[in-house]
């Protein structure tokens, strides 16, 4: 990665920081799927869905479904998106819960192409 690609996400994401209360980790991601816009790509989020904030991101997509939400029960969600790798983030059935009533729940998504992401709804 150059150290121009490095400067930018870091400013990005300290932007993130400012404007969302976000947790950002900043990690060595490699390459990845594409995406219009890969720092947030068009989740395919429907009426009561809860979206999540993802760290340093380049294509992945975090949803938890208005279903889901009214089920509360615990999940593995795959954060895929558009890119090239996957990740899951698993919440427990509280967590589902805490996410549905409005309160922030940040977590750290599984290992893959040797780094991971911080999810974070609300």
């Amino acid at each position: 990665m150059r150290k121009d690609q490095v400067d930018r996400r870091t400013a990005i994401e300290l932007a993130l920081l400012m404007l969302g209360g976000a947790v950002i980790t900043i990690s060595g991601c490699g390459g990845g799927g594409s995406s219009s816009n890969p720092m947030n790509p068009t989740p395919p989020a429907g009426n009561g869905d809860k979206v999540g904030t993802i760290s340093a991101n380049h294509g992945h997509s975090a949803v938890i479904t208005a279903a889901e939400l009214t089920a509360g029960n615990g999940l593995n969600l795959d954060i895929r998106g558009t890119s090239a790798h996957t990740h899951t983030v698993g919440l427990s059935g509280a967590e589902v819960v805490q996410t549905r009533d409005g309160q922030r729940v940040a977590k750290v998504s599984s290992p893959s192409d040797n780094h991971t992401h911080n999810v974070t709804f609300n």
